[in-house]
Parts: C-alpha cells; sequence; structure tokens
C-alpha cells in the first residue's frame, strides 16, 4: 500500500510554507517594516505644521526628508554587513531601537538644525531595518513563494502609514499646530515595544547559522561577476526610490498647500492612497512570481510614472478627481517594491546576501533622496505639483537598468 503526499496549495500556503521559527520571524520582519513606515511618515504628516512653526522655506522643508533618505543609505549599508557578520535578527533589533530612539528625539528639538540633525540619525535605523528584515524572511522562504511572502513583508509599510495618518488626524484635531507635530514624533517610540517579541521569538534560519560569518566585504560586491550586479541593483534601486519618495515626502503638502486642504481634510485623499498601496504591495508580489521580477518591474515604473503626471497636473476644481485618482496611484507605486525583497535575495550568494542587499537597496535611497531635494528647490518656481514631475523622470532609470539584470523567478538561494 502506498502514500501520496498531497501538496499545500491554498491561498496562504505560503505562510504555512514557513513553518514555527519562519512564521514568528514573519511577525517581527512584518511589525518591524511597518513601525519603521510609522515613524518615517510622521514628518511628511507634521511638514506643513513644522515649517510653519520654525518658519522654513520648502527647501529647507525638502531637506529634511533628503537628510533621512541620504543618512538611511549609510545605515542600510551598514546593517548589511551587520546581517552577514552577527545575524539577521539581531541587526532586527538594533536598528528598531535606532529609528525609535531617534524619532521621538525629533519631537525634543528646539530648532531647524537640531531637527536635522535628529531626523537624519534616525534614517540610520530607518534603512537597516528593511535589509536585516527582509533577507530574515527570504531565507525561510520556498522559492516558489518568496515574491508573494517577501511582498507581504512590504505591504506592512502601507499598515504602518495608514497608523500614522489615523494618530496624525486625531492629534490635529484636539492639540494646538505648535504641539501636535512634536506629538507625533513621542508617539514614535512604539515600535520599542517590538524588540522584546523579536529577542524573544525571532531566530535566523538555520542554513545562515552554518555560513561563516564575514566582515568588511564591500570590496567583494565589486569583484568579478558580482560588479555588474551591484551597480545595475543599484540604479534600479535609485529610480524607484526616487520616484517614490518624490510622493512620500511631498504629498501631504501638496493637498494642502496645491489643492487647499486642511490636515484632517487629506485623511479621505490618504485613504484612498493607503488602501491602493496595501492592495498594490499584496498583488505585486503574487505578479512577481507569476510573471517575473523584470516584467513587473517595468510594468509598474511605466504605470506610476503616468499616474504622477496625471496626478499632480489635474487642473484646479477636480479635487474629486484627484482623490480617487489615489487608488491607482498607491496601487502601481507600492506593486513596484513587492519584487525588491525576492530580487535582490536572489542576485546575491548567501555570504554577501545582507552586504549586496543592504548596499544597493539603499545606496537607491541616498540617490533617491535628490529627486525630493529637488523638488523643494524647485517648488518656488514650478510649485509643488510641478516640480513633482520629478519623481515621473525617476522611474525611467530604473527602466533603463532592467536591461542589465537577469531574471531569477524561481532560484534557489545559494
Amino acid at each position: 500500500m502506498s502514500t501520496t503526499t498531497t501538496e499545500d496549495t491554498g491561498r496562504f500556503a505560503w505562510f504555512r510554507s514557513l513553518g514555527q521559527k519562519g512564521k514568528r520571524a514573519f511577525i517581527g520582519a512584518f511589525g518591524g517594516y511597518g513601525l519603521d513606515s510609522y515613524d518615517y511618515w510622521v514628518l511628511p504628516l507634521s511638514l506643513v505644521a513644522i515649517t510653519g512653526y520654525f518658519g522654513l522655506t520648502k527647501a529647507e522643508a525638502g531637506l529634511l526628508g533628503t537628510s533621512t533618505l541620504l543618512m538611511s543609505a549609510i545605515g542600510g549599508a551598514v546593517a548589511g554587513i551587520m546581517a552577514d557578520r552577527f545575524g539577521r535578527s539581531k541587526t532586527l533589533i538594533i536598528t528598531v531601537a535606532a529609528y525609535a530612539f531617534f524619532t521621538v528625539l525629533c519631537g525634543f528639538a528646539t530648532n531647524y538644525e537640531t531637527l536635522l540633525v535628529f531626523r537624519a540619525l534616525q534614517g540610520l535605523g530607518f534603512g537597516g531595518e528593511w535589509a536585516a528584515g527582509a533577507i530574515l524572511v527570504a531565507e525561510y522562504c520556498k522559492p516558489k513563494y518568496r515574491g508573494r511572502t517577501v511582498a507581504f513583508i512590504q505591504s506592512a509599510w502601507a499598515v504602518g502609514w495608514g497608523l500614522a495618518v489615523i494618530i496624525n488626524t486625531l492629534v490635529a484635531s484636539l492639540a494646538d499646530p505648535a504641539w501636535s507635530w512634536r506629538i507625533m514624533f513621542w508617539t514614535g517610540a512604539l515600535p520599542a515595544i517590538l524588540i522584546f517579541y523579536v529577542r524573544r521569538n525571532v531566530d535566523d534560519a538555520p542554513e545562515t547559522k552554518e555560513q561563516p560569518k564575514e566582515s568588511g566585504t564591500f570590496p567583494k560586491i565589486f569583484q568579478g561577476g558580482i560588479l555588474k550586479t551591484t551597480l545595475f541593483a543599484a540604479l534600479l534601486a535609485t529610480g524607484v526610490q526616487g520616484g517614490y519618495y518624490t510622493l512620500a515626502t511631498w504629498l501631504p503638502a501638496f493637498l494642502q498647500t496645491g489643492r487647499g486642504l486642511t490636515i484632517i481634510g487629506t485623511g479621505g485623499y490618504l485613504a484612498f492612497l493607503i488602501t491602493g498601496a496595501w492592495i498594490g504591495y499584496v498583488s505585486g508580489g503574487y505578479l512577481t512570481d507569476y510573471l517575473g521580477r523584470k516584467k513587473t518591474f517595468t510594468l509598474f515604473a511605466v504605470a506610476s510614472a503616468l499616474l504622477i503626471v496625471a496626478y499632480t497636473q489635474i487642473p484646479n476644481g477636480a479635487n474629486t478627481l484627484v482623490m480617487f485618482l489615489g487608488f491607482p496611484l498607491g496601487f502601481c507605486m507600492s506593486a513596484i517594491f513587492s519584487g525588491f525583497g525576492s530580487y535582490l535575495s536572489e542576485l546575491y550568494p548567501t555570504r554577501l546576501r545582507g552586504t549586496g542587499q543592504g548596499f544597493t537597496y539603499n545606496f537607491g535611497r541616498a540617490f533617491g533622496a535628490l529627486f525630493p531635494g529637488a523638488v523643494g528647490f524647485m517648488a518656488d518656481k514650478l510649485g509643488i505639483g510641478g516640480a513633482m514631475l520629478f519623481g515621473a523622470a525617476a522611474y525611467g532609470i530604473a527602466v533603463i537598468a532592467l536591461f542589465w539584470l537577469p531574471e531569477t523567478v524561481n532560484k534557489e538561494l545559494e
């Protein structure tokens, strides 16, 4: 009598296939990235209040966002090395603690310069968390499920974003603007709770533990055949994140100054955007597994560029159309990120995965940060909506980079 094993093909087979330890890693990484998002969005949502409180120019306001992304590049690159040397879960704890600590300090800033420094230092943890969390989960995944599993981690960004909008709306309706932005930064202490969970329950994948730990591996991702991968993966990340963070940094200010909405009034507009974003993260993960990584990146890069143009150039008086257009905009600009965690993990061998992924993704953040900074400098001449077209141009860079990168769908991790 023979027995056969029926393969689990249910809707959440990807999650069940992780096993007990993998599920715990998923929860830790999901929580870390969601709260990372929450702490990031505190600044864009408070930018108008901060600008008024300190009497900032648009260029100075834009520099707050740019400094965060520039420092996140350093944080992500260093966290990648730490993940290869000390382990994924330990690095996750350190990065979560860092971004929570400096977010809280931002609420105590007494002048613009102090806020700029604290926000820049917050970027160290902000950049490092994703590098550690995405690799941690990717190494527990079966190849055929890796795209959608890591995409669900990416979807935590929309959850944290939505939570930040809800809390900001509540705080803005109850507190004076001079205090509301400080209170928002102080709520950035929430991620500290997650540290206890990760420390007690999350461990690295067994295969990772067997790998020899390395240090100082930056030169190795610029050697031999890996050099080409590193250069064009970094260029891909630059284009995608240049477009995204242009929107992330300036959208609340665009709605309030360009469309004449109040802080509370922007809530409905952002709800459409965030709902589309969450669905985009999840759907994009399935598409990366079915269509392949490169086709999915190309599809959503082109769609995102077109939607930024449409969203920012709709004539005054058509605010309802702007609100509804937020759903496909959020969908496309988030779906393109769904493949990053799996794709970058598949491009590098285990011994260099943290270093390679941490460097390329956060190199993209650093140079992508120039795009929201450019918006700040050009906004006085072109208006915020006109200047935001720089974000649409960034997606062209991503499409060009894909011509020199391989397809990795269903690839076993080395």
